[in-house]
């Protein structure tokens, strides 16, 4: 299984971006993300059928998780960026038989994309 995670830059704060990751439309899929010298946590994740969404407290309010299982993308759209949302953002999956449920920690997703980054500047 292959994930690649894209759409990254550069933005100014108060701007907006959406990382697509390509994914199988059979697993769960978070984001997660990694500032320098900082531990990879979680933001958003999805379930495997695409009607259950969770969030970290820092992202509930301004981003935005989706999938489109025939194109077997998966969404993260962010609104109102801050400098602090500045990371390597990673998509990674995992198998689920619960078409609900998704997992939140790194160590319950079995498969990693490589980091797509995001700058947001002040």
């Amino acid at each position: 299984v292959q994930l690649q995670a894209f759409g990254g830059g550069l933005v100014q704060a108060g701007d907006s971006l959406r990382l697509s990751c390509t994914a199988s439309s059979g697993h769960a899929v978070g984001w997660f993300r990694q500032a320098p010298g900082e531990e990879r946590t979680f933001v958003a994740g999805i379930s495997r059928s695409g009607t259950s969404t969770t969030y970290a407290d820092s992202a509930k309010e301004r981003f935005s998780i989706s999938r489109d299982h025939a194109k077997n993308m998966v969404y993260l759209r962010m609104n109102s960026l801050k400098p602090e949302d500045t990371a390597v953002y990673y998509c990674a999956s995992h198998r689920s038989f619960s078409t609900l449920r998704v997992n939140t920690t790194p160590g319950g997703f079995e498969y990693w994309g490589q980091g797509t980054q995001v700058t947001v500047s002040s």
